[in-house]
């Protein structure tokens, strides 16, 4: 699936490690729990959603940990990149991976309410 970046929350890029403390099907449930819980005006024309991505994406020497997409054809998308966050957080608490996907989550979601305002 080809997207066009928008914006990208960088962390710096660490040497890829296999054991992951949070299993992709919790990391969604958090996400989840975490978007849930926002208001839904916030959310006005995000038609795409938040997608969980279970691979890691770089740019360079940074980890892209999540993005805003704005795609004519697809609509409006925040991507959480689980690979990435796997990697920068392979040894993190649970506390810190919910800490970091709010994070990501939120500075996601000011793009788009950004972009809304016609802020670029």
């Amino acid at each position: 699936m080809a997207f066009s970046a928008i914006c990208e929350r960088n962390a710096p890029v660490s040497d890829v490690k296999e054991e992951r403390s949070l299993e992709l099907s919790l990391f969604r449930e958090t996400a989840e729990r975490i978007v849930s819980a926002l208001p839904p005006v916030l959310f006005r024309q995000l038609n795409g959603g938040v997608l969980v991505v279970p691979g890691a994406r770089s740019d360079g020497e940074y980890l892209v940990m999540g993005e805003y997409i704005e795609d004519p054809g697809l609509g409006s998308i925040i991507v959480l990149y689980y690979g990435s966050f796997a990697e920068e957080l392979e040894d993190a608490s649970e506390d810190q991976w919910i800490e970091e996907i709010e994070e990501t989550v939120l500075h996601e979601l000011r793009h788009h309410v950004e972009s809304l305002a016609g802020v670029d």
